[in-house]
């Protein structure tokens, strides 16, 4: 089986809470992409046109700074990227962390949390930040899937 990491951002706990839980079930590594300027709840106001996330996601050039880059991406063959849909898209710290690191010949499998969003864009957006990996549609889960869902589901990329 491949070796897998899983890696997210979480604004407000819903993310990290089933990333932690899909790691457990498929016995990966987990890293918390964390912003060096975190978001508050005035940042993550979508209704505020002048909030941090509002301003950030209508520059699609936007880079939120991170805290740390994970130091050896080099021995995971699958990446399980989390985070929460924000405008219909990953948020731009995302784009930040796909970036900074070499996803070359890497398989990467986006899932988000969403109050009602699809996953949008994400595969096309992460494919052309990282055109030479393997980057699969992904997947939106709701607060109370189970462990044994992630699980199955992760599966088949790991197989791969």
């Amino acid at each position: 089986m491949k070796r897998a990491l899983v890696a997210f951002f979480s604004a407000t706990d819903t993310t990290k809470r089933i990333a932690s839980m899909l790691a457990k079930s498929i016995d990966a590594e987990l890293f918390e992409i964390v912003p060096k300027e975190l978001y508050t709840k005035q940042d993550l106001d979508w209704t505020d046109d002048n909030s941090r996330s509002t301003v950030e996601m209508k520059d699609k050039t936007c880079r939120p700074k991170i805290e740390s880059h994970v130091r050896d991406i080099e021995k995971y063959d699958v990446i399980f990227l989390g985070f929460p849909i924000w405008w219909y898209r990953e948020p731009s710290i995302i784009d930040t962390f796909v970036e900074m690191h070499n996803m070359n010949e890497k398989i990467i499998v986006p899932f988000a949390t969403s109050g009602g969003s699809g996953i949008g864009n994400v595969h096309k957006n992460i494919s052309a930040l990282a055109p030479k990996a393997y980057v699969e549609r992904g997947e939106v889960f709701e607060p109370g899937v189970t462990p044994e869902r992630l699980r199955k589901w992760a599966e088949k990329y790991l197989k791969k």
